[in-house]
């Protein structure tokens, strides 16, 4: 990416005074800013080399930019205008003033404590990625040379390697035994501790000196929890001695208490002897308590999440292969999967082996055979942007099982995709399934060590014969399935409105579970959409000017205010659509336009519209308000209406609605948004209905 597109990105974050910091992980340029509603997401994703941008609560925007990012980062950092840091908003503010801005700004989303919670979670493995990857690659090379009869199964018990293959074999053990003492930095500097004191703390568990303390003759053998553990009377307590090799429950716990520890120790500690005595009495008290209380409960608390998808995984092989693939689409946006990476390190570490891999693998493939139909889509069309963005996500996932720039670049931006990427990922589910059953697994396909689920990694897992068949029927069905259908959504706003709601349910279940679920069945939207599609060719042959302006106007009177402040995931995300909100002041809406009604809820709760000037309009009076039946609505249009603008389509009984508990605030979505150059609110704030809302601009 040339220094231009960094400057260009840092100019529709809001420039350089809205971004407090900027970090990175192996994907995404990750901003924390000053304030959210500066910044331009179209403006972002138009970007060259921008594989997609992700709004988040509490004022962060991340830009999905793949296996470059680093690049990228460092481009930005260089450039003149980010000179002395990431933010020159707070310039020649006090840090009163600091603190109050920080204190008036609160939650943006309601979720800000769950984007916080997985930030953390990401943040402290993110920085040590690339050495997991080099040391899966490692491991690896070590399964492939036994496969191949070089050496002996070379992670047996009592199993000598020759000199020249233990050293090898040292190559990858070096980053899962000290995995703790990494976390720990990487968590303590997320939490804003010192990273060396977290550091610290958790190495005093893994010097052999600790492990040693088990092999006194004071030590004693108990039962705890149905396991064997070994304790020691340390000051009149019993200290439970583990081997921490590899776990990462324990130093995430430890880093947590720690930034707890080290805020408070700065209240009360004079600022010029914190420097001394804030590290002390932080060590002072987190290695006992790390050590005689957060380790243990560190140590049993992975172990039993551990032993819950064990037990799943032993009771049906067949269900869990299935499982895993289908819940992973669904996990990793929201990061979910970052606990189970952990998990997956504690089966290697207590068992030998781990089962969630192998089924792991089957929606890795699938999402990367979803994007190789949108490459060869984009190869067709000769749609530049996307080939590249889609060359550049496909390379991540086969070479390095990377998942993130598929998903946020392309999936999660084209609602037709992720229903076909699901099947592939059923496919793979179902071969593992069935042949484990077949094949007599007990604990289905395993592998023994952690590795990143890509083509150079295949060699790692057994029976590979079973996992090669698996991936490869999730690739080649998610190919072939986006190749026919398409991940462009062509049809008029009655059926783009039924494939939206299917995708939002898709790709958030639980979310917009109220977005107009009835259309997809309606025995007469055929035809309605017919008359709306012919309708709407007969408008564009009329409208023909290619870059014009359009715009959209207010449905009701209100308060304007940008799409992500939407207490609904698939709606603030944009997952359905750009568009604003609005908090109703009124209680009719109105046609934003000219056009045709070709979905009209008889619940009154959402509305869809093909207007004259191209844009498919979706309105959605509240959040969850299709529970209440129609009750409180009163509907005044039907499917095939011809409306005028100002028309209106439903009166609403506010105290119906706030008596049943639910949100007002009304999303406002152009669902067909990806055939404009930009979608942009007019302005924010009071508006009344008929005036301009959204700013559409054709494409040249």
């Amino acid at each position: 990416m040339a220094s231009n597109s960094a400057s260009e990105i840092v100019d529709a974050v809001g420039g350089p005074g809205n971004i407090a910091s900027l970090t990175h992980c192996a994907t995404r340029l990750r901003f924390q800013l000053n304030d959210g509603d500066k910044v331009d997401k179209t403006a972002v994703e138009a970007i060259p080399g921008v594989l997609g941008a992700v709004p988040q609560a509490g004022d962060r925007f991340q830009v999905v930019i793949g296996g470059g990012v680093q690049t990228v980062y460092n481009e930005i950092m260089a450039l003149p205008v980010m000179a002395g840091g990431a933010s020159a908003a707070g310039a020649g503010e006090s840090d009163a003033d600091i603190k109050a801005r920080e204190r008036a700004k609160g939650p943006r989303g309601t979720n800000a404590w769950l984007d916080t919670l997985f930030e953390f979670l990401s943040d402290s493995f993110r920085p040590i990625l690339g050495a997991l990857l080099g040391a899966s690659l490692f491991i690896t090379f070590m399964a492939l040379a036994a496969t191949l009869g070089w050496i002996p199964a070379w992670n047996a018990p009592g199993v000598v390697l020759p000199p020249s293959w233990a050293f090898v074999n040292l190559m990858w053990q070096c980053v899962f035994i000290f995995l703790p003492l990494m976390v720990a930095y990487n968590a303590s500097q997320k939490i804003g501790a010192d990273p060396w004191v977290g550091f610290a703390i958790m190495a005093v568990t893994m010097l052999p000196g600790f492990a040693g303390l088990g092999k006194t003759a004071d030590a004693v053998q108990t039962t705890f929890l149905g396991s064997q553990i070994t304790t020691v009377q340390v000051f009149g307590l019993p200290l439970t001695i583990f081997d921490y090799s590899s776990q990462v429950f324990p130093p995430l716990l430890m880093a947590a208490v720690l930034g707890l520890v080290y805020k408070g120790l700065k209240k009360v500690i004079p600022e010029n002897i914190q420097l001394i005595f804030v590290p002390f009495i932080s060590m002072l008290v987190m290695i006992p308590l790390t050590a005689f209380l957060i380790g243990p409960i560190g140590v049993y608390a992975g172990a039993a999440l551990a032993n819950l998808l064990s037990s799943i995984n032993t009771f049906s092989p067949f269900i869990f292969a299935i499982v895993i693939p289908l819940a992973y689409p669904f996990m990793v946006p929201l990061g979910l999967h970052w606990p189970i990476n952990a998990i997956m390190l504690l089966n290697i570490q207590t068992l030998g082996y781990d089962f969630i891999q192998g089924p792991m693998g089957a929606w890795n493939f699938a999402c990367f055979g979803a994007t190789a139909g949108v490459l060869v889509l984009a190869w067709r069309e000769k749609d530049k942007q996307m080939r590249q963005t889609a060359t550049g996500a496909l390379a991540a996932g086969l070479l390095g099982g990377i998942s993130e720039p598929s998903l946020y670049g392309i999936h999660l931006r084209y609602k037709r995709i992720y229903p076909r990427m699901l099947v592939g990922c059923l496919t793979g589910g179902l071969i593992i399934g069935v042949g484990s059953l077949l094949l007599g697994l007990p604990h289905g396909i395993t592998t023994q060590a952690f590795v990143f689920t890509s083509l150079l990694t295949i060699p790692a897992f057994d029976p590979i014969g079973l996992y090669l068949i698996a991936v490869a029927g999730a690739f080649v069905v998610a190919m072939v399935l986006v190749m026919i259908s398409g991940y462009k959504n062509p049809e008029p706003a009655g059926a783009a409105v039924a494939a939206a709601t299917a995708g939002a349910a898709s790709v958030a279940p639980g979310a917009a579970r109220d977005s107009i679920p009835a259309i997809a069945g309606s025995g007469e939207l055929a035809g309605v959409a017919g008359e709306g599609a012919q309708t709407a060719t007969a408008v564009a042959e009329r409208t023909a000017a290619v870059g014009a302006l359009i715009q959209v106007a207010a449905p009701l009177d209100g308060t304007v205010v940008p799409l992500d402040t939407v207490p609904d995931p698939v709606f603030a995300g944009g997952v359905m659509g750009p568009g604003v909100a609005i908090e109703p002041t009124g209680t009719t809406v109105y046609a934003p336009g000219a056009g045709v009604v070709v979905a009209a809820q008889p619940t009154g709760h959402a509305f869809g519209l093909q207007l004259d000037n191209g844009t498919e309009i979706l309105i959605h009076v509240g959040i969850d308000t299709v529970n209440l039946k129609g009750e409180g609505f009163d509907v005044k249009v039907k499917n095939g209406d011809r409306v005028e603008t100002g028309t209106p389509l439903v009166t609403f009984d506010r105290a119906v609605i706030e008596k049943a508990g639910y949100p007002l605030i009304t999303p406002v979505i152009v669902l067909n948004g990806d055939t404009f150059d930009t979608v942009d609110p007019v302005k924010l704030g009071p508006v009344t209905h008929g005036a301009p809302l959204l700013d559409v601009q054709k494409k040249a």
